[in-house]
């Protein structure tokens, strides 16, 4: 059942339908959440994105639900959730959260989405091993930290947050896509297990070397415009990731200082460069 976009008030009427396994209410007008016990038996996925809710509630009938999406509200605290343990993806993307709490009964989580809230610690998730896309980005985290336990992790993302150095990675073995651009990091650091990274965003710090990046075989996209490079040296390092395809580079100081050359420099280094910025390579 679709019905988004109807300026929809309130959740009533679902009474007579019985079979109904996708419930989704974007976009509408309501403030809060009620009248869905009815879809228990069948419901496994319910959106309520872009809304005015203020509290998650009356949700706990809903046993079989596998996908939840309660993103775009004005929620103010993870709650609720105690009886959705088959839950495996969480949208809780922009709202006012400021604490990651009450979720660690949710063992099947494969997906857990909490950008743009308000969030300072990375906490709470060490039961979650299941999970494989964890992301935070738009918080105000100023460390990576309490992630040991997620070691089946494969996609990070911590873009716009506090963080001035790149730590607590170790055990993230299985990490292939990680997004910490928009932070304060001055150095990359602390990837040495991460060999099977393919996706490494770290564009808009202020980072002055490539280094530490060599062993990641597997590395296919490089993005680090906007920072501080400088140093055409550095360039032999990145070369070592014999799969890269994609580099972003763009206004660094060895870009904007060598500006016709630039992308003709890269191309000599890498000859297997498919794209850089934004542009295509010629084959």
């Amino acid at each position: 059942v679709d019905l988004e976009h109807c300026r929809i008030g309130t959740i009533a009427g679902f009474d007579r339908l019985k079979r109904v396994e996708e419930l989704c209410l974007r976009n509408n007008l309501l403030k809060k959440i009620e009248g869905v016990d009815s879809l228990a038996q069948t419901l496994t996925s319910l959106d309520l994105y872009d809304n005015r809710i203020k509290k998650i509630e009356n949700l706990e009938a809903l046993v079989l639900l596998e996908t939840l999406d309660l993103s775009f509200n004005l929620m103010r605290t993870i709650e609720g959730l105690d009886t959705l343990v088959k839950l495996r993806k969480l949208y809780l993307l922009t709202n006012k959260f400021t604490k990651i709490q009450n979720v660690s009964h949710l063992t099947n989580l494969t997906m857990l989405e909490l950008g743009d809230n308000r969030i300072r610690v990375i906490e709470g998730l060490d039961t979650l091993t299941a999970l494989e896309e964890l992301y935070l980005g738009k918080n105000k985290i100023t460390t990576i930290n309490n992630l040991d336990k997620l070691v089946n992790l494969k996609v990070l993302a911590l873009m716009s947050n506090r963080l001035t150095k790149l730590e607590g990675l170790g055990a993230l073995v299985n990490l292939e896509q990680l997004y910490v651009s928009h932070n304060g990091l001055e150095k990359l650091e602390a990837l040495e297990n991460n060999t099977k990274l393919q996706t490494l965003d770290v564009a808009g710090n202020k980072i002055k070397k490539v280094e530490n990046v060599g062993h990641l075989c597997h590395l296919e996209e490089f993005w680090a415009n906007d920072n501080e490079l400088y140093d055409w040296n550095d360039m032999e390092e990145l070369k070592k990731c014999t799969k890269l395809e994609t580099v972003y580079l763009e206004r660094n100081p060895l870009q904007t200082s060598h500006a016709t050359q630039y992308r003709r420099r890269l191309m000599a280094i890498m000859p297997n460069l498919k794209q850089i910025d934004a542009t295509y390579t010629r084959t």
